[in-house]
């Protein structure tokens, strides 16, 4: 913030010669004062201080006015052979000297344990979230960006029974959201991975998470909890034929199978519900999306779509549920729609 002190505030401004601003013929205090109204600056409080707001800067790790990389880490390690002649040995003694270079990072606890299964290679400090086991057998939860998401096994499979919410990608970095409509549908002309809630509506995104456009979903920066990532088309096949859909209905499009929507969908008595059984555990829920082409929000209580990382000439495939459907349509969409995201665990 720059300031300048000074006693008097600005009479209107009008049309005049610089630097004489305010028409009386005499060039003063006063003519500053318009001028600095020209370019920003304010008395907001009436205590003769006239400020400007420069708005913060952001550093290299998203933080506005931080300090930038903080954390010490290794970048390489370098080794010289040097070498000194023995006398008592009569011999050359080759010896090593080690150049170590540092290099700053920002901060991204993580797990650090190259042998757990949710090992994150972006880490730059242990957070003590190291897992050995299949969290879908013990805890049965999973914590990311301070959200608790429950799990569900379902089969071999071990999945979020809760829609992503996350404005992360796993790597740290932001993933843009807040856009306007026609932000949000001009996304394919830079492959702009983005996220939004439904209307703004906080409310929405407590039941129902985020909905990502298809950019996101396939950013190879991953989209979901490091050890975990978006399914592929094949792998919802997977979920469905365990919930004894047919493998030809399957690999079909359209609504496919019989009862599986409704095994997916979350019971009514839920809260959040729907209109499922939900036998699987998958709890489906009517999350709506965002239209590719126009950016609006749509089907909220009736509808819910799936991205997969599969794609289908310039689309790719998703998963969609409905009020009126029992089974489960397979089809595909522009990657500018805004559909809801499940992770599924690395195998």
């Amino acid at each position: 913030m720059h300031s300048l002190s000074l006693g008097s505030h600005a009479p209107a401004q009008t049309e005049c010669t610089n630097p004489e601003v305010n028409c009386d013929g005499v060039i003063n205090l006063d003519d500053l004062l318009v001028l600095l109204v020209h370019f920003g600056y304010v008395d907001s409080n009436g205590d003769g201080v006239w400020e400007v707001e420069v708005g913060c800067m952001e550093d290299e790790c998203g933080v506005c006015d931080g300090p930038g990389p903080q954390v010490l880490v290794i970048d390489t390690i370098a080794f010289t052979l040097d070498s000194v002649y023995v006398e008592s040995l009569n011999a050359w003694e080759v010896y090593q000297i080690p150049d170590t270079t540092f290099t700053y990072v920002c901060a991204n606890p993580g797990c650090t344990d190259p042998t757990a299964i949710n090992f994150d290679p972006y880490a730059s400090e242990d957070d003590g979230t190291c897992m050995a086991t299949n969290p879908c057998s013990s805890p049965g939860t999973w914590v990311h960006e301070g959200h608790t998401y429950d799990l569900v096994a379902i089969g071999d499979q071990c999945w979020f029974a809760e829609n992503l919410r996350s404005e992360h990608y796993a790597n740290g970095d932001a993933i843009p959201g807040g856009l306007s409509n026609s932000e949000w549908t001009s996304t394919d002309a830079t492959a702009l991975g983005a996220q939004a809630v439904y209307n703004n509506d906080s409310e929405s995104l407590a039941d129902y998470g985020r909905l990502y456009n298809g950019y996101s979903a396939i950013d190879p920066r991953g989209l979901c909890p490091t050890g975990w990532h978006v399914p592929s088309d094949e792998e919802f096949m997977a979920l469905e034929m365990h919930l004894e859909m047919l493998e030809a209905e399957a690999q079909s499009t359209g609504w496919r199978g019989v009862d599986q929507g409704m095994k997916m969908k979350a019971l009514n008595g839920d809260s959040p519900g729907w209109n499922g059984n939900n036998e699987s555990g998958f709890a489906g829920l009517p999350a709506g999306y965002r239209h590719h082409n126009t950016g609006n929000f749509a089907v909220q209580g009736s509808y819910t779509f799936f991205w997969t990382t599969s794609p289908n000439t310039v689309y790719n495939w998703y998963r969609g549920l409905s009020s009126g459907y029992t089974e489960v349509e397979r089809s595909f969409s522009n990657l500018r729609g805004g559909f809801s995201i499940r992770c599924l665990l690395d195998s």
